[in-house]
């Protein structure tokens, strides 16, 4: 289903700066203008936007409402649940630990959590790294229901103990919640302090953040923003995940300035050793798919074509983002309280980048060479044909046809319809990989909004794979 713009009186506050010369001041009213565009494209009710270049604020503005039904303005002190960004403190505790000589980060998890599942099949480094295969905790028909009320470690730990692992540990990349809840606890048994004790007296004091708590803290917390999302496409308030459930893998409040200094302590050695940092921001390599892209704790990617490491999160009702450009030697964080996918939050951390460096944002969306535009046509139109739901089975061939009529048709319409309707079909080229022939696209949907897309043909011209993200 597409999202629908409400119609609201957006705020229109004051950009804040440092003192800067003319050369570090962005281009505000284009960034205005696109944060505007995709708060009103998401229906997202308010967001608070912090620039740093070299670790200094050069933009920094609250938009909309922290309270739509109360009508109360997003400041730029307002706290939001950052969600997944909550791993890089985890990540930061057990390096902690390893640099104490508490533990080894290349031991199984069994030498912590012998009667953890799979315990003696994975490492913590490869729970760090979402190398691990575990199955998803937050997983099934019932997650809603089961992450908004209190949980022990063993019922989390109940949810997958019966279920075999997704993969060989080390072997793929899969983004999972469950090694994070794993670490969370090895850091209480090796440490002997509660996990959200130990975070605040070995990570928020000694980089000077007291802004930041715990979702069970919010209703102490003001101003607290309201978390949002859309429920058969009307914009709702959010159940708040419990504290009990999110925990190590995400389960902390903040503001863009308190997270702005975690930031700064992480990287300057306060936290970890400069040389476990780098580790942090390295990506790990698979052994059967190359780089994951995710070291330990952040990402370890590319946006439009430059090195980009961050973290990005999301809960019922947030989305956030928190990403740095080390070849521009900027960082832009983005708090959201919309917890829809697409993630707003990564969006305008995206445009943001973007209206900052408008040559590299053309380079990235310029079409590669030996374009058939018949060819792209057709892609477009396959692609629109995914969005509904409705692709026509003729066209496509191997295993790929019956996957979709068993339902992959209706899993793949959630995924791509809340994008909307693509401004831009860019070619970027064909490659040949175990005698499939592909053609690689990225897709525009406004500021902010990109989503690689390729389809892979065989020798008869039918459709046998398809890959986007």
């Amino acid at each position: 289903m597409r999202r629908f713009a409400l119609s609201l009186s957006w705020l229109a506050l004051a950009p804040a700066f440092a003192t800067a010369s003319q050369a570090d001041r962005p281009p505000t009213a284009r960034i205005d203008a696109d944060v505007q565009a995709v708060l009103q494209r998401t229906a997202t009710p308010g967001a608070v936007i912090a620039v740093y270049r070299d670790g200094k604020l050069i933009y920094g503005h609250a938009y909309g409402y922290r309270d739509r039904e109360r009508r109360l303005p997003a400041t730029m002190d307002t706290w939001y649940e950052i969600g997944s960004i909550t791993k890089q403190f985890t990540a930061a505790a057990i390096l902690q630990l390893q640099e104490a000589g508490k533990l080894d980060i290349d031991k199984p998890l069994s030498t912590w959590l012998p009667t953890a599942p799979h315990a003696t099949e994975v490492t913590l480094r490869q729970l760090l790294s979402h190398t691990s295969g575990l199955p998803e905790y937050l997983d099934g028909p019932d997650v809603e229901q089961f992450a908004t009320r209190p949980a022990t470690f063993d019922q989390l730990m109940a949810r997958i103990k019966d279920k075999p692992l997704d993969f060989k540990p080390g072997s793929r990349w899969s983004y999972s919640n469950t090694g994070y809840a794993l670490l969370g606890r090895v850091i209480e048994v090796v440490s002997g302090e509660d996990y959200r004790h130990y975070v605040r007296i070995h990570l928020l004091d000694p980089a000077g953040i007291s802004h930041t708590h715990g979702v069970a803290d919010e209703e102490r917390l003001s101003p607290m923003a309201v978390g949002y999302r859309h429920e058969g496409g009307k914009l709702e308030r959010a159940p708040t995940i419990h504290d009990s459930v999110g925990g190590a893998a995400g389960y902390l409040v903040s503001t863009v300035a308190d997270l702005e200094r975690w930031n700064e302590a992480l990287v300057s050695g306060r936290i970890v050793t400069p040389a476990d940092y780098a580790m942090m921001i390295t990506s790990v390599q698979t052994t059967g798919s190359g780089s994951a892209d995710y070291g330990l704790g952040l990402f370890v990617d590319e946006m439009e074509g430059q090195p980009r490491v961050g973290h990005t999160g999301g809960s019922l009702g947030f989305t956030t983002a928190n990403e740095y450009f080390p070849r521009q030697r900027v960082r832009i964080i983005a708090f959201t309280n919309n917890g829809d996918n697409p993630e707003p939050g990564e969006m305008l951390t995206s445009a943001i980048f973007d209206d900052l460096y408008p040559a590299v944002a053309a380079a990235a969306r310029a079409p590669a060479a030996g374009e058939d535009t018949e060819a792209t046509a057709a892609a477009r139109a396959l692609f629109v044909q995914m969005q509904q739901g409705k692709e026509d089975a003729s066209r496509f061939g191997g295993h790929l046809g019956a996957k979709l009529n068993a339902g992959l048709s209706a899993r793949l319409a959630d995924k791509l319809a809340p994008f909307g309707e693509p401004t831009a079909f860019v070619f970027k080229g064909q490659r040949d990989q175990d005698g499939v022939h592909w053609n690689d696209y990225l897709i525009a949907f406004g500021p902010g909004s990109l989503l690689k897309f390729a389809f892979g043909l065989d020798a008869n011209g039918k459709v046998v794979s398809i890959s986007y993200g």
